[in-house]
């Protein structure tokens, strides 16, 4: 009876939307942990030991944190390509009047950042390749941390804040793709745009087994990696080619999305974040909190967000372009900005692609780290708080 007690409490935590982000928070600190302790460096020397094969002209054997980086994280990009493409299709982002709010948040919520990291660090060229960084947001970590929240939050609330993340992200492949490319290989190029053309057909086509597009994907993904352009690109473009409609049937996308679903939040998305934050912490490394490079990150996260999430949000309303979800009010869409202001994941991606020196790179991401916890926590406090006044001044009238 003990051990089915168990199961059940396992299934049910697993299950839960707070599950991938309490995993996630699990894994960073395992990972500062590690960087901390003796075993940091032979930590560094797995990470570095290189894995696969070269043969000829295929090029395959890379260090074991570039498969995980370009590798897994590209399995990670083709849910969230299937994401958007869903929503796109038949989801929040179908038609304008329902898209409008999210887009235009997300939009504001990616500028303003963006802005801010840029006033700090335009007079510094190598610091400045950085501006992506606070434009993300961190999907697990965010709809976690409200998933906490449970019924204390309006239900549209949800929905309003997965579809400005899905946007976020969409957004930030597109600065991937378009700014953190290095010279490009038009052949390698020209290879995976003929692959690319080729799934389409076979979606208009009408096939879908789902192999025969995902096999030529990963070969897309060979092709994107060698031509300058990031592999995860290719997760997005792979999914934008899986068949799906608007009816109730489940299409191969959303067979694929869900068999996606748990391997990504609850192995790809933890693994990437223990390779990804082990930080050693050294003495001078709050004092990186205070340079151009940290209070571009902190403040484009922690003010950035919520500003630009929040005006963005009320111009739309308020020149009748979109509505607040039903029982939302400004207190819930502040609070929804600082959750966004949780970059974590896709900001540290975003700090590697930017920075090739680990000196940078270790203080971009203790700066994420630092000011995703300030977000959150502030974001879960505000919300939390908001719903106690609103309970008592029912009660008291």
């Amino acid at each position: 009876m003990a051990k089915l007690i168990n199961l059940k409490i396992f299934s049910n935590f697993f299950h839960s939307s707070s599950a991938g982000g309490i995993i996630l928070l699990i894994c960073v600190m395992i990972s500062l942990f590690i960087a901390n302790s003796g075993w940091s460096e032979g930590f560094k020397e797995m990470l570095n030991f290189e894995l696969g094969f070269n043969i000829s002209s295929l090029h395959l054997k890379y260090p074991i944190l570039l498969w995980i980086n370009d590798g897994l994280m590209a399995v990670f990009f083709l849910l969230v390509g299937l994401e958007i493409k869903r929503e796109i299709i038949e989801g929040e982002l179908s038609s304008f009047a329902q898209a409008s709010l999210p887009v235009l948040a997300a939009v504001g919520g990616v500028v303003v950042p963006a802005l801010i990291y840029f006033f700090f660090n335009n007079g510094d060229l190598h610091t400045a390749k950085g501006w992506g960084i606070p434009m993300a947001t961190d999907i697990a970590f965010a709809l976690g941390i409200l998933s906490l929240l449970g019924s204390k939050v309006p239900s549209g609330l949800k929905i309003f804040l997965a579809a400005l993340a899905i946007v976020d992200d969409l957004i930030a492949i597109l600065v991937i793709a378009i700014f953190y490319s290095s010279e490009l290989n038009f052949l390698y190029l020209g290879y995976a745009g003929a692959l690319f053309v080729f799934l389409i057909i076979l979606n208009q086509m009408g096939v879908k087994n789902l192999l025969f597009y995902l096999i030529p994907g990963v070969v897309i993904w060979y092709f994107i990696h060698h031509s300058g352009i990031h592999a995860t690109i290719a997760g997005v473009l792979v999914a934008m080619t899986i068949p799906t409609n608007e009816e109730d049937t489940d299409s191969p996308l959303e067979k694929l999305e869900h068999a996606l679903t748990s391997p990504v939040n609850f192995i790809i998305m933890p693994i990437f974040a223990l390779v990804n934050t082990n930080i050693t912490f050294e003495s001078g490394m709050i004092d990186g909190l205070t340079s151009n490079l940290g209070l571009g990150i902190i403040l484009g996260l922690f003010l950035g967000k919520p500003i630009g999430i929040f005006i963005m949000s009320w111009l739309s309303v308020r020149l009748k372009i979109a509505a607040l979800p039903e029982s939302t009010t400004w207190m819930h869409v502040l609070g929804l900005g600082l959750l966004g202001g949780i970059g974590f994941t896709m900001s540290i991606f975003i700090a590697l692609l930017s920075f090739g020196d680990l000196l940078h790179q270790n203080e971009a991401k203790f700066a994420i780290l630092i000011a995703s916890t300030i977000a959150g926590i502030s974001g879960f406090c505000i919300l939390s708080l908001y719903n106690k006044k609103q309970k008592k001044f029912l009660q008291d009238n």
